[in-house]
This record gives structure tokens, sequence and C-alpha cells, in this order.
């Protein structure tokens, strides 16, 4: 059984420090401690929670030893099973906390400002890219309301006008925790406006919210990236620039590329999308990290393959379906205004 004895006291130990009044005259460690603090309160709830449920599974275990055969013995065994499951839960959950606690380059997500926005096409072709489209304006109406900054890094368009892709950069107060439960697959059920024949149509856009860290290094090796500069272009392909200013970026060892043309210097481009770059390496690292542990816990809530979709969007019946959380929402129109606050309280209470 895991040894959490340590964690509790340095609880204690610290909870001592900051309670001396001469503690609080350096800020700098001040802060440093409040923060270490709050993050070592939620871990040492967490264990109290695991040595309760200890306990219980240990009087349910001589309740059953005493009576084999009993009726008694039959609702310990079952109230065993439930306590252990929830003991495997904590487990898991203990085990993610202490590795943020103890990773050097882990930042509270409260206190991340500033996001890439990735939005692109899924199935559906022409349907899918005006579905991407629509989610963009509802994204950017929400961002406009909280009053953050907002910049288009790059786009893609089809003929008809809506989004093959759209990267942008958000920056404002909480940005990341209040956008993360937003990323992955969105599925719209509608009649597009070039169906003659009335049929719904069903198209899904992606959409991944990855986080900022301004303080985190992370060194990439000029041998491992293939730059290629090319000349900006509007919708529709035309050159907006006779000038090669716009650049694109792979990364060899995990083929992830970007490209950037927002701004008017080549240097600048290239800046720009190294540090788009830079968030996916990261965001991949992060996933990575927490992969395992994702994947026990869909296992446990049944909420099946990694590529389902979060939400549907199905506009016949006027109404949004979170299906992570199973439930809807009225009114597509108001939230696709970004009016997006009434689901995402909702969302973050329940999955955080």
């Amino acid at each position: 059984m895991e040894n959490y004895q340590g964690f509790k006291e340095e609880f204690e130990e610290l909870s001592a420090e900051l309670s001396q009044a001469d503690f609080s005259r350096d800020q700098e460690a001040y802060k440093n401690a409040s923060k270490k603090f709050a993050k070592l309160s939620v871990i040492v709830t967490k264990i109290v929670q695991l040595e309760k449920i200890n306990l219980q599974i240990e009087e349910n275990q001589s309740l059953a030893g005493n009576q084999p055969d009993g009726d008694l013995a039959k609702l310990a065994q079952e109230e065993i099973t439930k306590l252990d499951s929830q003991k495997q839960s904590l487990k898991k959950e203990l085990k993610l906390l202490i590795q943020k606690l103890q990773d050097p380059e882990a930042q509270d997500e409260e206190e991340v400002n500033e996001v890439i926005l990735e939005i692109r096409a899924g199935t559906g072709g022409d349907e899918a890219a005006l579905f991407a489209q629509d989610l963009f304006k509802m994204y950017r109406a929400y961002i406009e309301k909280k009053g953050w900054s907002f910049e288009i890094i790059s786009e893609s368009r089809d003929e008809l006008g809506g989004y093959k892709e759209v990267i942008s950069e958000i920056r404002g107060k909480r940005v990341f925790s209040l956008l993360k439960y937003e990323s992955g697959v969105h599925r719209v059920q509608r009649i597009p406006e070039t169906e003659k024949a009335g049929r719904i149509h069903t198209s899904t856009a992606t959409v991944a919210v990855m986080p900022v860290f301004k303080d985190v290094k992370l060194e990439i090796a000029e041998k491992d990236l293939e730059i290629v500069f090319f000349r900006s272009s509007g919708a529709g392909g035309q050159n907006v620039n006779k000038v090669e200013t716009a650049v694109r970026i792979k990364h060899l060892p995990t083929s992830i590329t970007v490209s950037c043309q927002s701004e008017r210097y080549q240097h600048q481009n290239k800046e720009k999308a190294l540090s788009i770059l830079k968030a996916k390496l990261f965001d991949l690292k992060r996933k990575e990290q927490q992969e395992k542990l994702v994947n026990e816990r869909r296992n446990q809530i049944g909420t099946g393959e990694r590529s389902e979709k979060i939400r549907t969007y199905n506009f016949p019946q006027d109404r949004i379906t979170d299906h992570r959380i199973n439930q809807s929402w009225k009114n597509i129109s108001r939230i696709l205004q970004g009016d997006i606050e009434i689901m995402s309280l909702e969302i973050a209470k329940q999955l955080g």
C-alpha cells in the first residue's frame, strides 16, 4: 500500500510556516508557498478519503469473515466491491495530483492566460467547413464578450467560404480553464442550404484548445525542423502578398506542421509559427503524461473511443447535447452567437 504520510507532514509544516506573521514579508516566497499549500490541501483531502475507504473495506472484510455464509456476508462483499472501485479511482486521481505537484514544469491551469485555438473541418465536405466557420464565429463572439484579445494566425477556406482550418491566438484571464473542455469532435445535424431534397446531413469539425505556458523551456533542435516560406494568400487562393512572408514549419520527429501568415514580415511569421509549434509539442507531452490515466477513466465511465464526439448540434430539434455529461440545451442560435457559458459552466462542474 502506498505511503502518503510524507505529504500530510509537509502539509502540516507548510501550514505552520504560512501562519507565521513574518513569513509574509517575502512576497515571492509567500506566493510560492501558498500555491504549494493549495495543491497539498487537495492531495491531503484525497488521502483522508482514501484512508476512510480503506477502513470501511477492513470493517466489511471482518464482517464477511465472521459470517461467511450469511446474507450479511453477501452484502458486505458487495460493499467491498463498490468501495474497491472508489479506492482505485481515488488512487488514480492522487497519482495525477502528485505528478503535477512534483513536476517543475507544471503550471496551474487557472493561471494560463494564453491559448492556441485550432478549428478544422472534419467529415462532411463543404458542410463541415461551413460548420467549422460557425464554431469559429461562436468562439469569437464569446471571446469578445469576455474582453479577451484575439488574433487569427492562419486560415484556409474552401470555395463556399467555410473554414478548412483556422488557427487563432487568444489572450485573457483564465482563458485555458474556461475553454479547455471545448477540445474534441463536434457534430452537426442540419439541412444544408444547398440541399434541395430537404435531407438532414451529419458533419463534424474538430476543436483543439492548447495552453501556452510562458515559463516552460522547450528546446527544439534546428535539424528537427523543415521550414518553407511562401506567399500569403486570402480566400479563394488570391495572392495578397508578392513576397514570400508566410511560413510553414514541420517538426520532423512528430510530423506536426504549423503555418503563419498573419504578420507583415517573414521573421515575425516564423517566430509566431515556432510559438504555435511549441504549444502543440508541449500539449502533446502533457497529453502523453495523462494518457494512461485518461484511458482508464474512459473505461470506468464508458465514454468509448478517443475519437468519440463530445457534442452534437441538432438544428431540426433546436438542441445541443454534450455527450460527456449527457445534458442538452435548447436555443442553438443563441449559443452560436457566443452564449456558451450556459453550457461550459455545467460541463466544467461535472468534468472538473
